[in-house]
Formats: C-alpha cells, sequence, structure tokens
C-alpha cells in the first residue's frame, strides 16, 4: 500500500472511530431523517497519476473529439500535459479552450459552446476550478442545442440533458466536480444558477499531483471554503440527512489535519491527497445538504470587491460561527473532536466562541487576512453589502438560525 493510501485509510479509521463514539447525538440530529434524496456521480477515479487513466475513461465514454474547458494558468504551468497525452493514445480528438476566467460571465459559456460546436466536439472535459467545471457543465448541456443558456437558470429547469461530461479538479476547494450547480456572472455583481441533476459528471478524476503548483494563498482560501461547505451541509436547516452528515464527518476528518501542511509544505502529496478527497466529499455533503449564511454573506464580497470565494468564506466564517451557536451548538459539538486539537475544551454554552477562535487562528497561521478593512473595504459599505446577502434567500433558508438584515450588518462589523 502507498504511503499516500496509507495516510488516507488511517484518517478514515480515526474518522469512524469519532463517527461511532458521537452515533448517539449524532443520531439524534436527524430526528429519524430516513426520507431524502442523495445525488452523486456515478465513477470515480482517486490517486496520483490517476489523469493517465482520462485516455481510457473518454473511450469508455464513446468519446471520439473532446472539448477541454480549462483557463490559463492551468495551461501555462503544464497540468494539462498528462491528461492530453493520455487522450493522444487512445486516439480521442481534442478542442482546446483555455478563455475561462473566474466567476464566468455568461458570454463565456455561451462563446465556449459555440466553439464546441464548430470543433464538432461531442463530449466535455472540465479541467481546473470551479469556474473550468462549471463552464463544463453548461458547454456539456449547451451541446445537445435544445434549449439556450438563459432557459436553463433555477432548479430544474434544464430539459436537455447534456453530452458526456469528465471533471478534473485541480484545487481541494469548491467541489463542483461533484455537483449538480454552476454558477454564472449576469451582471456586474449579479450571479445565476443552473440547478438540474443531468449536471453532474460521468466521471471524475482526483489526482493530487495536478494540486502541488498551487500557491500557498490558494491552497489556504480553497481549502478554508471546502470545510465551510462540510461544516454548513452538517448543520443545514434542509435536507440534511445521514449520508451528508457521514461524508461532511469524513471530509473534515481529512482536510482539518492536513489544511496547514498542504498550505506550507506544498509538494507533501499525502496533504494533498487528503485535501483533494477531503474537498470532495465535502462537495458531496453541501449538493445534497445545501450551504447557509457563510455563503451567502461571502457572495457580496465577491461580486463588489472580487474578493476570492475561498477568502471571503474565512473572513465571515468565525463570526457566523459564533451568530449560529445558539441554533446550531449540539452540532458544533459533535464537529468538534475533528476540528480541533485533542483535549481541548469545550461545551454547548461556548462551543461557538471555541470554533470562532480556532477559525481565526487558523486564518492567521494560513497567511490569510482575517478583517474586511484589510482587504481595503470601506466600512460605509457594510450596510449595503447586508443589503446585497439578504438577497441570497436560497441559501438563507439553510441557516439554522434565522438571519435578519440588522443581523447581517452585525456580521459584517464583527469582520471589519
Amino acid at each position: 500500500m502507498s504511503n499516500v493510501l496509507r495516510a488516507l485509510c488511517q484518517c478514515c479509521y480515526k474518522n469512524v472511530l469519532v463517527l461511532f463514539s458521537c452515533v448517539e447525538t449524532t443520531y439524534a440530529s436527524y430526528r429519524m431523517n430516513t426520507q431524502f434524496t442523495f445525488n452523486s456521480v456515478t465513477d470515480l477515479s482517486v490517486g496520483v497519476g490517476a489523469v493517465d487513466q482520462l485516455g481510457a475513461i473518454a473511450r469508455n465514454l464513446n468519446a471520439e473529439r473532446l472539448f477541454v474547458v480549462t483557463d490559463k494558468g492551468v495551461l501555462e504551468h503544464g497540468l494539462l500535459d498528462g491528461a492530453l497525452s493520455s487522450l493522444q493514445s487512445a486516439g480521442i480528438g481534442v478542442e482546446l479552450y483555455s478563455d475561462v476566467i473566474a466567476d464566468p460571465p455568461e458570454q463565456t459559456v455561451i462563446d465556449a459552446a459555440e466553439r464546441a460546436r464548430l470543433g464538432g466536439c461531442d463530449s466535455v472535459l472540465g479541467f481546473g476550478g470551479g469556474s473550468s467545471m462549471d463552464t463544463a457543465k453548461l458547454v456539456a448541456a449547451l451541446l445537445t442545442g435544445t434549449q439556450p443558456l438563459s432557459d436553463m437558470y433555477g432548479v430544474d429547469q434544464l430539459r436537455g440533458g447534456r453530452v458526456p461530461l469528465i471533471q478534473v479538479p485541480t484545487t481541494a476547494g469548491t467541489g463542483s466536480e461533484v455537483t449538480m450547480v454552476a454558477i454564472v456572472t449576469t451582471g456586474e455583481s449579479t450571479k445565476a444558477g443552473v440547478v438540474s441533476r443531468a449536471l453532474l459528471a460521468d466521471h471524475v478524476v482526483l489526482d493530487a499531483q495536478l494540486t502541488v503548483g498551487l500557491p500557498a494563498h490558494v491552497t489556504a482560501a480553497t481549502g478554508i471554503d471546502a470545510m465551510v461547505h462540510a461544516i454548513e451541509a452538517y448543520t443545514s436547516a434542509r435536507l440534511k440527512n445521514p449520508l451528508s452528515d457521514m461524508v461532511a464527518r469524513q471530509a473534515l476528518g481529512l482536510m482539518a489535519p492536513n489544511i496547514e501542511k498542504a498550505t506550507h509544505q506544498g509538494d507533501d502529496l499525502e496533504a494533498r491527497s487528503a485535501m483533494l478527497l477531503g474537498a470532495m466529499l465535502a462537495g458531496q455533503a453541501f449538493a445534497n445538504a445545501p450551504v447557509a449564511a457563510v455563503h451567502a454573506l461571502a457572495y457580496p464580497l465577491g461580486g463588489v470587491y472580487h474578493i476570492p470565494h475561498g477568502l471571503s468564506n474565512a473572513l465571515v466564517l468565525p463570526h457566523v460561527l459564533r451568530y449560529n451557536s445558539s441554533a446550531a451548538a449540539q452540532l458544533y459539538c459533535e464537529l468538534a473532536p475533528l476540528l480541533l486539537p485533542a483535549g481541548s475544551g469545550f461545551s454547548a454554552n461556548t462551543i461557538g466562541d471555541v470554533l470562532a477562535e480556532h477559525f481565526l487562528a487558523l486564518s492567521n497561521r494560513l497567511g490569510l487576512q482575517t478583517q474586511l478593512r484589510q482587504l481595503d473595504i470601506p466600512e460605509n459599505s457594510l450596510p449595503d453589502l447586508a443589503d446585497d446577502a439578504m438577497l441570497q434567500q436560497r441559501l438563507l433558508i439553510n441557516n439554522p438560525r434565522p438571519l435578519l438584515r440588522e443581523d447581517a450588518v452585525r456580521i459584517y462589523r464583527q469582520a471589519f
């Protein structure tokens, strides 16, 4: 057994022990929720070097010409080299599109789909971060030619299915490779989402070697993003279920002990593998038990001030944890053994403060900013940010504690 697999198995074993130690309180938190739907991708390939299987994977999906969606950074760093070699060896034709940018505009998706049509592509590969994978999802749907993008926005509005889709993440954060959501920027600071089970990929490849070149600040911010996915899924007021809880706990059990090592020792493949698998599991968790106030408050920071999404989450997370603790204390206590150092003292009365201080200290150790003022966000903009956050009702309805505009302003002030 390789060192990477051994480390993952050991982590899994420890997490199982924690799970069984908390089974009584955890099961109570389900309130006997035995009626639920859990959506996920059908096939996963996990391991260092797994990207070399892409040719065979595409061939199994009957792909003949693959539209590869990525960004210029991935291309310039040579991360695609192994994938393209594998596809070439399998006789798969490739049309490369590398114009994806962060928070992709609607027109980028439309242009990419037109390129795919003109290139005669019959399948799609998303290769990169969340923006590339979200774009790939929508291109795969648009290639069917059954409806325009503007008609797909919302829940279950995509009617025509999609062509075969493969996803390969190069960051350990968004979990987009296993979600059925794609987010598009539709205006200067407005976004819209397409939510459909049809967007779930046919095959996902997790190869930690692809994440080794990530800068430390990107590793840190995307890692916090993934941890927030797991925490918010576990405490979601809607659709929380035994399977989403299980993968959320496993995700935190993998990421919490490894995020600092992956950030500061970026060539550590064991830490990178744990983060990549953990981020994917967190994606499965929040794809089925949706995120809440942390993301609702983070989105305006990204939309208005273009703060990277993971950093936006990290900035508001401690203060949302404190705010939610009166409603989610028991659930936070269940997660605490996975997040806090062994022997840490906590109780339902203090857990919100303990976790808040833990994540503030973690952000400092990771080299992330912890205050809005450090990013030149003016204090007089906080009420406007709160107004924007309140538009995210699709997320706020999942929060364990109701959150009003004045609460949002207070949280932004605490983060300032």
